[in-house]
């Protein structure tokens, strides 16, 4: 986390000069958790002198990739999930220091990604960077957007219904990517979806054991590694998705599972260039959520996601609480019956 540009932002990899609006989200987070709240305003800041360029341009959005020098990535998205996750971060600023100096981008933020919903109640992934068209609905970006969007009104009621309609697995009681395809489980649902919802079922932690947990030894350190893929492969303990079902088992009361699979994301701790301590992607190079190979390095190379997600854990912090409070109705809490 030391490793913050003169512009505000962290590259995603140290050196590999590739911004990511959802680590930088998450970083920001970070710091907020330690109380540094220069450096999450430093974050902030940049994405607040492009409200106008970016975020109310075009289609809208803000872009799920940059270069290090801040300029949006050729042919990058924008996405539902990584706008929702920056609004989150700017969700947990205003809760802790009382301060509305980033209103105006997180109304922006908050218009731009109602504008997202559905007639089914479900919402849009985003924006197709090459037709701009509104492409794909993904389960865990609309997870992030119940969450960072405040309160409980017409969005949140009919997302829920949309939930419980099309992508909710009754019998094992988790919400799915897509019902009867081969990936229809992923990490991200269980961990956040547990999170995000208000008294959803401990069973969804027990079925994530049965569904993703795995054993493989990290390139990084050489050191045998429990914890979760992202997907069925089982091919890699996935250590981003490690930390996340931490915070997940720590919201649960689970607290001995919470520290035991802290332990196993320090033994793939290892040094990046110029001596910097981080945590890589995965531990091995095995696929990501699907059939695709990682990209080379996220093995060996610290990365940001998986340093915060563990820090979350370290710290007890669980950037969701914030939105926590919607006063759900009963009948709509779906996962309960």
């Amino acid at each position: 986390m030391n490793e913050q540009l003169s512009n505000g932002l962290l590259e995603s990899i140290t050196g590999n000069n590739l911004v990511s609006l959802y680590d930088n989200s998450l970083a920001a987070l970070a710091f907020i958790a330690k109380g540094d709240y220069l450096k999450a305003e430093a974050i902030f800041d940049f994405f607040n002198n492009h409200v106008n360029s970016e975020l109310l341009n075009g289609t809208g959005g803000f872009a799920q990739f940059r270069v290090s020098d801040g300029y949006p990535l050729s042919g990058s998205g924008r996405w539902l999930g990584d706008n929702a996750w920056l609004l989150i971060a700017l969700n947990n600023y205003e809760a802790k220091t009382k301060s509305d100096r980033y209103i105006n981008l997180t109304q922006s933020l908050n218009n731009w990604i109602r504008k997202l919903q559905d007639v089914d109640g479900s919402l849009w992934r985003g924006y197709d960077p090459l037709s701009g068209v509104k492409t794909n609905k993904v389960t865990e970006n609309m997870i992030d957007a119940f969450n960072a969007l405040p309160g409980y009104d017409s969005l949140h009621k009919n997302l829920l219904k949309y939930f419980n309609d099309v992508r909710w697995d009754t019998y094992n009681k988790v919400l799915v990517s897509s019902p009867g395809d081969h990936y229809m489980y992923a990490l991200d649902n269980f961990s956040w979806g547990y999170c995000a919802l208000k008294d959803f079922p401990n069973s969804s932690l027990t079925f994530a054991d049965q569904i993703f947990l795995t054993q493989h030894f990290a390139v990084s350190t050489g050191n045998l590694v429990s914890g979760y893929c992202i997907d069925i492969d089982r091919d890699d303990v996935f250590l981003e998705g490690t930390g996340q079902m931490v915070v997940a088992f720590q919201k649960a009361g689970l607290m001995d599972q919470a520290n035991f699979y802290l332990k196993e994301i320090e033994k793939s701790i290892t040094s990046g260039p110029s001596a910097t301590m981080g945590i890589p992607y995965a531990t091995n190079r095995g696929s990501g959520y699907g059939p695709d190979l990682l990209w080379q390095g996220a093995d060996s190379l610290p990365c940001v996601s998986s340093a915060v997600w563990y820090l979350f854990g370290k710290l007890k912090f669980d950037p969701m609480a914030v939105g926590y409070a919607k006063n759900i109705p009963e009948e709509d809490k779906f996962w309960l019956k």
